[in-house]
């Protein structure tokens, strides 16, 4: 057993994967480089042969700072290895593509975030990849999609921004009976409340962006999983395509994850304090929160997230034009599209991260027009529910 198995999560999050140089720093070492030295010209040869020494080539290939940021979230999500990327689309875009050919076919949760759709929709489907979309909380829709030539499904833990949460274990089972891998984002239910891969998941994937940054910062990624799908299947693609992750930003992802336990829950319990408060609000059509009563997967989520979240969402009465008075009356709360952040944001979904979809789609997926989604930050939770209910009385 490893000290990183042994440790519990917060000693993870401020000690894992830690590598110093020969000067001994308490801090990461943050590496600048786009490139290595080789001593000899034998020595680079054997760098670039597969079986040679595992050292380190090009900074599109691997850094010691990202490597320090890879295995770190590894040894937190319990997965053999991790890639880092650029951005968490590009987590997304590298986990998927990296994996299917033309031919082959994905079953998906419909409720994603727009960028994700497009992937979807657009580019798996222009090279030949066959995918069909099911709500993601009806196994039954899930059984009935996948096939025996599946090769992979793909879903939101908690989909943004309506928060639906799906039962892990058993579309994973469904889908290893036919031999399919299973991802998952679960950017929303954060790697603090939910272990996808204790579950079932194959691969998670992040938008380091969000909590793991957590104030707002760097763009960044990753992608965890087996030795052999990080290795042999994502890195091939990723390293030939650009997706890599800067040291920069995979130094400043390493400081954020050192206060990422603290953060996740102080803003988790600030969200349900306000999911509370503004229950059955007389401006409200409905407040979201997966670790509400009233939630239609409340017990799936009480028992596969520790805590519901740092985000819920609110459906004001009035549409549109009620949002937007609701919005442009905040005055701690910014608007924004970022989530997981230090500071509250709230976003309106069908004009800004879903405007590209129809308004059909947006109603099949329950984004409607007066849909508020709020990421709940580090403020004084007394505070943010004054400034909501300053916001609602101005509908």
């Amino acid at each position: 057993m490893t000290e990183d198995t042994k440790w519990n999560t917060r000693t993870k999050l401020v000690h894992s994967g830690t590598r110093r140089s020969q000067y001994g720093e308490v801090s990461e070492a943050l590496f600048l480089t786009q490139g290595f030295v080789y001593e000899t010209a034998e020595h680079a040869e054997a760098r670039f042969i597969e079986t040679g020494p595992d050292e380190y080539i090009y900074a599109r290939y691997g850094n010691p700072t990202v490597r320090m940021f890879e295995e770190r979230i590894a040894a937190l999500e319990g997965t053999e290895d991790a890639f880092a990327t650029a951005s968490g689309m590009a987590a997304v875009n590298g986990a998927l593509v990296s994996m299917l050919k033309a031919g082959d076919h994905v079953v998906s949760a419909k409720a994603l975030f727009g960028s994700c759709l497009y992937i979807l929709e657009e580019i798996l489907t222009r090279y030949g990849v066959e995918v069909t979309f099911v709500d993601g909380t009806d196994l039954d829709q899930w059984r009935n999609a996948i096939r025996p030539d599946t090769k992979a499904v793909f879903f939101e833990s908690l989909s943004n921004p309506t928060l639906e949460v799906i039962d892990i274990k058993a579309v994973a089972d469904l889908a290893h009976a036919v031999g399919a891998l299973v991802v998952v984002d679960n950017v929303f239910a954060t790697p603090i409340f939910s272990n996808a891969v204790k579950l079932g998941a194959d691969v998670v994937v992040y938008s380091a962006t969000k909590h793991i940054d957590g104030q707002g910062r760097c763009l960044g990624g990753v992608i965890l999983g087996s030795k052999q799908f990080i290795r042999k299947v994502a890195e091939p693609y990723l390293k030939h395509t650009g997706g890599a992750l800067s040291p920069f930003n995979a130094w400043v992802m390493l400081k954020g994850m050192e206060t990422l336990d603290l953060r996740c829950h102080a803003q988790a319990d600030s969200a349900l304090s306000i999911s509370q408060a503004l229950t059955g609000h007389d401006k409200l059509d409905r407040t979201i929160f997966p670790h509400l009563s009233d939630h239609p997967q409340y017990e799936l989520a009480k028992d596969t997230m520790l805590k519901g979240g740092t985000v819920l969402s609110l459906v004001l009465k009035g549409g549109k034009d009620a949002a937007f008075r609701f919005l442009n009356a905040l005055e701690i709360i910014t608007i924004s599209n970022n989530l997981g952040d230090a500071k509250s944001i709230a976003t309106h979904p069908a004009t800004t991260t879903h405007q590209r979809l129809t308004p059909e789609q947006r109603e099949q997926l329950g984004i409607g027009d007066g849909l508020i989604r709020l990421s709940v930050g580090l403020e004084d939770t007394q505070d943010l529910i004054k400034d909501i209910q300053a916001g609602l009385d101005a509908v």
